[in-house]
Protein backbone atom coordinates (compact mmCIF):
# COMPACT_ATOMS: atom_id res chain seq x y z
CA UNK A 1 0.00 0.00 0.00
CA UNK A 2 1.51 3.10 -1.20
CA UNK A 3 1.26 6.27 1.23
CA UNK A 4 0.85 9.76 0.40
CA UNK A 5 3.88 10.52 3.57
CA UNK A 6 7.19 11.28 2.27
CA UNK A 7 9.87 9.76 4.81
CA UNK A 8 12.61 12.82 4.02
CA UNK A 9 16.58 11.20 5.30
CA UNK A 10 19.16 14.47 4.73
CA UNK A 11 22.34 12.24 3.96
CA UNK A 12 21.68 11.98 0.43
CA UNK A 13 21.65 15.75 0.12
CA UNK A 14 25.31 16.19 2.25
CA UNK A 15 27.25 14.50 -0.37
CA UNK A 16 28.92 14.81 -4.11
CA UNK A 17 27.87 12.19 -6.58
CA UNK A 18 29.73 10.24 -8.73
CA UNK A 19 30.36 11.66 -12.34
CA UNK A 20 26.81 10.73 -13.93
CA UNK A 21 24.82 10.05 -11.16
CA UNK A 22 21.45 11.94 -11.09
CA UNK A 23 20.56 14.60 -8.30
CA UNK A 24 19.92 13.37 -4.63
CA UNK A 25 16.29 14.05 -5.13
CA UNK A 26 15.70 12.11 -8.39
CA UNK A 27 17.84 9.38 -6.85
CA UNK A 28 16.12 9.07 -3.59
CA UNK A 29 12.42 9.32 -5.01
CA UNK A 30 13.10 6.80 -8.13
CA UNK A 31 14.95 4.25 -5.31
CA UNK A 32 11.61 4.05 -3.24
CA UNK A 33 9.66 3.73 -6.83
CA UNK A 34 8.20 7.21 -7.13
CA UNK A 35 8.33 10.34 -9.20
CA UNK A 36 10.49 13.27 -8.12
CA UNK A 37 10.90 16.69 -9.97
CA UNK A 38 12.07 20.24 -9.33
CA UNK A 39 10.96 23.33 -11.13
CA UNK A 40 13.69 26.39 -10.32
CA UNK A 41 11.67 28.69 -9.74
CA UNK A 42 14.22 31.61 -9.57
CA UNK A 43 17.66 31.55 -9.18
CA UNK A 44 20.56 34.73 -8.78
CA UNK A 45 21.54 37.57 -6.51
CA UNK A 46 19.25 38.92 -3.58
CA UNK A 47 20.40 40.71 -0.32
CA UNK A 48 20.37 37.72 2.46
CA UNK A 49 17.69 37.57 4.27
CA UNK A 50 18.56 39.00 8.03
CA UNK A 51 18.51 35.12 9.88
CA UNK A 52 20.04 33.56 6.64
CA UNK A 53 23.15 36.38 6.54
CA UNK A 54 23.54 35.60 10.27
CA UNK A 55 24.08 32.20 9.57
CA UNK A 56 26.38 32.33 6.85
CA UNK A 57 28.30 35.26 8.49
CA UNK A 58 27.61 37.86 6.23
CA UNK A 59 26.94 41.38 7.29
CA UNK A 60 23.30 41.98 7.35
CA UNK A 61 21.97 42.87 3.44
CA UNK A 62 24.74 41.35 2.05
CA UNK A 63 24.77 39.64 -1.44
CA UNK A 64 23.98 36.48 -1.71
CA UNK A 65 23.16 33.93 -4.47
CA UNK A 66 19.82 31.78 -3.98
CA UNK A 67 18.33 29.09 -5.60
CA UNK A 68 14.25 28.98 -5.04
CA UNK A 69 12.44 25.43 -5.63
CA UNK A 70 9.55 23.63 -6.02
CA UNK A 71 9.46 20.04 -5.24
CA UNK A 72 6.98 17.47 -6.61
CA UNK A 73 6.69 14.10 -5.33
CA UNK A 74 4.22 11.86 -8.13
CA UNK A 75 3.18 15.05 -9.11
CA UNK A 76 2.27 16.74 -6.10
CA UNK A 77 3.64 20.41 -4.65
CA UNK A 78 5.99 18.62 -1.26
CA UNK A 79 8.20 21.37 -0.48
CA UNK A 80 9.41 24.62 -0.99
CA UNK A 81 13.26 25.35 -0.61
CA UNK A 82 15.34 28.31 -1.21
CA UNK A 83 19.23 27.29 -1.02
CA UNK A 84 21.16 30.20 0.03
CA UNK A 85 25.35 31.09 -0.90
CA UNK A 86 27.62 33.83 -0.14
CA UNK A 87 27.97 35.57 -3.09
CA UNK A 88 31.69 35.76 -3.34
CA UNK A 89 30.88 31.67 -3.57
CA UNK A 90 28.44 31.39 -6.07
CA UNK A 91 28.33 34.74 -8.14
CA UNK A 92 28.62 33.68 -12.03
CA UNK A 93 28.37 30.29 -11.42
CA UNK A 94 25.49 27.82 -12.46
CA UNK A 95 24.41 28.23 -8.85
CA UNK A 96 23.03 31.33 -9.65
CA UNK A 97 21.37 30.13 -12.97
CA UNK A 98 17.77 28.29 -13.41
CA UNK A 99 19.22 25.29 -15.58
CA UNK A 100 19.13 22.02 -13.52
CA UNK A 101 23.00 20.93 -12.46
CA UNK A 102 23.83 17.63 -13.12
CA UNK A 103 24.59 15.63 -9.80
CA UNK A 104 23.14 18.35 -7.69
CA UNK A 105 24.51 21.39 -6.13
CA UNK A 106 26.28 19.40 -3.78
CA UNK A 107 28.30 17.95 -6.65
CA UNK A 108 28.97 21.27 -7.89
CA UNK A 109 30.07 22.78 -4.92
CA UNK A 110 32.47 20.24 -4.13
CA UNK A 111 33.69 21.16 -7.61
CA UNK A 112 34.37 24.66 -6.62
CA UNK A 113 36.13 23.47 -3.38
CA UNK A 114 33.58 23.70 -0.82
CA UNK A 115 32.71 20.12 0.84
CA UNK A 116 30.23 20.28 4.02
CA UNK A 117 32.27 18.91 7.62
CA UNK A 118 29.03 19.15 9.80
CA UNK A 119 25.79 20.21 9.09
CA UNK A 120 22.91 21.76 11.95
CA UNK A 121 19.21 21.32 11.15
CA UNK A 122 16.09 23.17 12.88
CA UNK A 123 13.36 21.93 12.54
CA UNK A 124 9.75 23.89 13.78
CA UNK A 125 6.35 23.56 12.97
CA UNK A 126 4.16 26.21 12.25
CA UNK A 127 0.70 27.60 9.98
CA UNK A 128 1.73 28.43 6.58
CA UNK A 129 1.46 31.82 5.27
CA UNK A 130 -1.09 32.33 2.87
CA UNK A 131 1.44 31.97 -0.28
CA UNK A 132 2.68 28.66 0.94
CA UNK A 133 -0.48 27.32 1.56
CA UNK A 134 -1.33 27.85 -1.98
CA UNK A 135 1.65 26.75 -3.41
CA UNK A 136 1.84 23.80 -1.31
CA UNK A 137 -1.95 23.25 -2.08
CA UNK A 138 -2.78 22.46 1.28
CA UNK A 139 -5.89 23.20 4.26
CA UNK A 140 -5.99 26.48 5.97
CA UNK A 141 -5.31 24.59 9.08
CA UNK A 142 -2.80 21.99 7.81
CA UNK A 143 0.57 23.26 9.82
CA UNK A 144 3.78 22.83 7.86
CA UNK A 145 7.42 21.83 8.77
CA UNK A 146 10.16 24.91 8.68
CA UNK A 147 13.68 23.22 8.40
CA UNK A 148 16.72 25.35 8.36
CA UNK A 149 19.87 23.47 7.75
CA UNK A 150 23.38 25.55 7.69
CA UNK A 151 25.95 23.68 5.98
CA UNK A 152 29.37 23.93 7.49
CA UNK A 153 33.24 23.02 5.38
CA UNK A 154 36.36 21.49 7.30
CA UNK A 155 36.98 24.93 8.74
CA UNK A 156 33.58 25.52 10.26
CA UNK A 157 32.69 28.02 7.39
CA UNK A 158 28.92 28.25 6.93
CA UNK A 159 28.77 27.97 2.92
CA UNK A 160 25.01 26.74 2.40
CA UNK A 161 21.88 27.73 4.03
CA UNK A 162 18.75 25.50 3.17
CA UNK A 163 14.97 27.09 4.27
CA UNK A 164 12.72 24.13 4.07
CA UNK A 165 8.76 23.99 3.91
CA UNK A 166 6.65 20.89 4.19
CA UNK A 167 3.14 19.90 4.74
CA UNK A 168 3.75 18.40 8.24
CA UNK A 169 0.84 15.92 7.59
CA UNK A 170 3.15 14.54 4.46
CA UNK A 171 6.24 14.59 5.63
CA UNK A 172 7.98 12.58 8.25
CA UNK A 173 11.76 13.67 8.88
CA UNK A 174 14.14 10.58 9.85
CA UNK A 175 17.73 11.44 11.78
CA UNK A 176 20.19 8.61 11.68
CA UNK A 177 23.54 9.04 13.60
CA UNK A 178 26.37 6.31 13.73
CA UNK A 179 27.43 6.80 17.59
CA UNK A 180 30.32 6.02 18.59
Amino acid sequence: MESSEWVSTSMPYLSPREKGQPDPWTAETAGAGRRGRQRIVHAGEVAAPPEVAELLGLAAGADSVVRRRMMYLDDVPCELTDSYYPAALARGTRLADTAKIPGGTVTLLAELGRTGARVREDVTARMPTAEERDTLDIGPDEPVLHVIRVTLDDRDQPFQVDSMVMPAGRQRLRYERTIG
